[in-house]
């Protein structure tokens, strides 16, 4: 899952690990070490999820938070403190927090965490597409047809299976390995160039000009990105 992550943490040490451990993972990582610059690049990006450390020089975790939530920012928040009692905890969920989580961790817990604040991401996000207009297609996934200027376009299933698949991870990179995992359920005979012929195959029947697409983009060494 290559998702897009924001720590927020004024501890050098712990900055440097956390990025190379999620790096790790697939995952895209900036850091800040303030709060009222966490703020900013939370606000000025988008982001699935936000690790934020209470303890911030300037502004607070728990003011950034509720300023998060206050904008309308819907990541997730997974709050860190050296902090053990039950109140400041309480007062993190309050304020819009998903999680929190206690200094010292293991960075085990830090990932199962991660994993399960990205889950729900994506389980609320991505929420099933059954009719999608772009530019000058229609894509009716219920009835299973598209239309390009009015006109009907002849699609086999896993065509059909792998536009839907991106429309509904619209604006986000998605690998060859997840749609390997999702759109073809690892079947044996798949390899990732049987993924970038398809994708070849849309852009020949969806875009204007295939050469420089304006909506199914590749991002070079990871995957794809659709956008509307």
């Amino acid at each position: 899952m290559n998702s897009r992550i924001l720590l927020v943490e004024d501890e050098p040490g712990l900055v440097m690990t956390l990025t190379d451990l999620l790096a790790a993972e697939g995952h895209t990582v900036e850091s800040a070490t303030d709060g009222a610059g966490g703020l900013q690049q939370a606000l000025a990006g988008r982001f699935d999820l936000i690790i934020l450390d209470v303890m911030l020089p300037g502004k607070n975790g728990f003011d950034v938070c509720r300023e998060l939530r206050q904008h309308g920012q819907d990541a997730a928040v997974l709050m860190l403190t050296a902090k053990t009692q039950v109140s400041d905890r309480v007062a993190g969920l309050k304020l819009g927090a998903d999680d929190y989580l206690t200094k010292p961790f293991e960075p085990a817990e830090l990932l199962a965490r991660v994993e399960a604040l990205l889950r729900r991401v994506t389980k609320e996000h991505c929420s099933q597409v059954l009719q999608f207009q772009f530019g000058d297609v229609e894509a009716d996934f219920e009835k299973g047809s598209v239309r390009k200027a009015g006109h009907p376009v002849g699609m086999a299933g896993k065509e059909l299976q792998l536009l839907k698949y991106l429309v509904e991870h619209r604006n986000k990179v998605v690998s060859r390995d997840e749609l390997l995992e999702r759109v073809w359920e690892y079947q044996a005979c798949v390899s990732s160039r049987t993924i970038d012929v398809h994708i070849a195959w849309l852009r020949q029947k969806l875009e204007d000009n295939p050469q420089a697409p304006r909506h199914i983009h590749t991002v070079r060494g990871t995957g794809y990105r659709f956008s509307s």
